[in-house]
């Protein structure tokens, strides 16, 4: 029997997470390693968990996370946004709520390439009058 289950890719500055929500009870697995062993800061989870708890679902769910790319923040933005995704999938009445939150708005910003010239993306040489 096939188990029913809702998918969502979330993406951020460099990473992208593929998001599988689950009927269960709530737990959250990220890499084949549970949420605590996996991100250290309390904020990231948080960050993390908004989706679900802006739609009261926190406990109904299993969420199963497979992250690759960037550092833990934008890890962390981009699983909240395949979390978010995920639950539209689950169910098109959360539409409003998550919008609203801004929780389906893929963050567009990114790292600036850097400039021939420059040191960095906008750093010049150090300036010297003799």
């Amino acid at each position: 029997m096939a188990q029913v289950q809702y998918l969502g890719t979330g993406r951020r500055k460099k990473s992208v997470a593929r998001v599988r929500l689950v009927p269960g009870e709530g737990k959250i697995t990220i890499n084949n390693r549970d949420i605590n062993d996996y991100m250290a800061f309390e904020t990231l989870k948080t960050v993390i968990k908004q989706p679900l708890a802006e739609t009261e679902t926190e406990g109904k769910y299993d969420v199963l996370v497979n992250v690759n790319g960037g550092g833990f923040t934008g890890q962390a933005g981009a699983i909240r946004h395949g979390i978010a995704r995920a639950l539209l999938q689950a169910d098109p009445e959360y539409r409003p709520v998550l919008k609203r939150a801004g929780y389906l708005t893929r963050d567009p910003r990114m790292k600036e390439r850097k400039k021939y010239g420059l040191k960095g993306a906008r750093r010049a040489p150090q300036f010297s009058k003799r």
